[in-house]
Parts: C-alpha cells; structure tokens; sequence
C-alpha cells in the first residue's frame, strides 16, 4: 500500500498518489550516490547520457545543467560507466554504481548533484518519498505511517540496530564499512520543514507539478 518512490514519479501519477508526512529519502548537500561523471567540465559537455532507471536524478540533472546555461542532449544509456562515456562528454549514475565507479574512478567526477541542488536552490533534495494510492483507507495509513515512524526512531536512538543495518547493507553491496557509515551520514530520512520547502521547490520548479495532496496523519 505504501512504497518509496522516486520523487519525479510521485510527480507523474500525483493525481492519483498522495504523499506520507515526515519520511523520505534527501540529503542536504553532498549525497555521494548521484553523480555526473566526465572527462571534461559540464561546460564543454555536449552530449550526456543518462541511465534509464533514474526519473527523479535524470530530471534533476538536466535541470541543473539548464540553471548553469548549459544544454547538453541527453542520451538514454544503461548504467555502464565505460559504454557512457565512450558514446558522451557525461554520464549520470545513481546508487551502487555511482559509489563504485567514484571509488574507482575519482578523477572523472564533475558533480554531486545533492551538493549542487543545494549550492542552487538552498534546499535539500528529496530524491525519494513515501506515497499511497488516493483511496487507500486512512486508518490503514496511519498504521503503517507509525510503523515506518517507530523503525526510523530505532535506527536513529539504537546503536545496535543501526550497526547491524550498516553491517549487512555492507555484505550485500560489497562496500567497507566506513563507506556504508559515511553514506548514511549523507542520506537524511527525516522529511523536515527544510526538507518539505526542497521537495515543493523541485516539484513546482521541475516537474512543473503546484498541486498535491499529503496524507493528514
């Protein structure tokens, strides 16, 4: 009934969604996972390809890239760093990806597209949100709202149940330890009043999108 969702496609289907109160996943400034890489500055870019798994990082690049006065064309690609760039000046990964070929590849990173969202606007990016079909029943909402509330407060308050999470997110990416600590210190969960500003900001600015209805907890 509930699920995460890209952000750019809670903007699609918003006449038929409505969006849950206080959670989310953002970051305020540098994220780490949503990168452009490139061999040349965003400015001499003429051809950038985008993965096609990514609506909200893919509206949110080529947004920006606009606000800068670049218009570079998008390519769509599959998330392979060395097939991107053999085709384009730029390719955006997000996630796994984008961790892995910035551990290997640090010298291609021309931006993080949280920091620059937050360099541009003074919001934090909302890249995720947690959002319901329109007549899904409120009570049922509401529970599974607390749910999510008192999962995130355990992670938050509980330094066992927080090392045990960044433990197996570990084991099932491969990445160290530190990293996975250091990604969760760049991810916010909490949809704050900064958060919900940044959120209404990249709807109304990007997704051309002024009109959406939030679950009255």
């Amino acid at each position: 009934m509930i699920a995460p969702i890209p952000t750019a496609d809670f903007a699609k289907h918003s006449d038929q969604l409505q969006l849950l109160p206080d959670i989310c996943i953002a970051s305020t400034g540098t994220v780490g996972s949503v990168l452009l890489f490139g061999d040349r500055d965003p400015s001499q870019m003429r051809d950038i390809a985008l993965p096609t798994d990514s609506a909200t990082s893919r509206k949110l690049c080529m947004w920006i890239l606009e606000q800068m006065g670049f218009n570079p064309r998008p390519v769509d690609m599959g998330p392979d760093l060395g097939q991107m760039l053999e085709r384009c000046d730029g390719a955006l990964l997000i996630g796994d990806r984008a961790l892995d070929e910035a551990a290997r590849h640090p010298e291609l990173i021309r931006m993080d597209l949280g920091k620059t969202w937050l360099e541009l606007t003074g919001f934090p990016m909302v890249f995720a949100v947690y959002a319901a079909h329109r007549d899904a029943p409120v009570h049922e909402l509401k529970q599974a709202h607390n749910l999510l509330q008192r999962q995130l407060e355990s992670y938050e308050n509980s330094d066992v149940k927080r090392q045990a999470i960044i433990d197996s997110t570990s084991k099932r990416s491969g990445f160290s330890n530190e990293r996975i600590t250091q990604y969760f210190e760049e991810v916010k969960l909490r949809l704050d009043s900064d958060g919900e500003a940044g959120l209404k900001h990249f709807l109304n600015q990007v997704c051309d999108v002024s009109d959406y209805q939030i679950v009255d907890i």
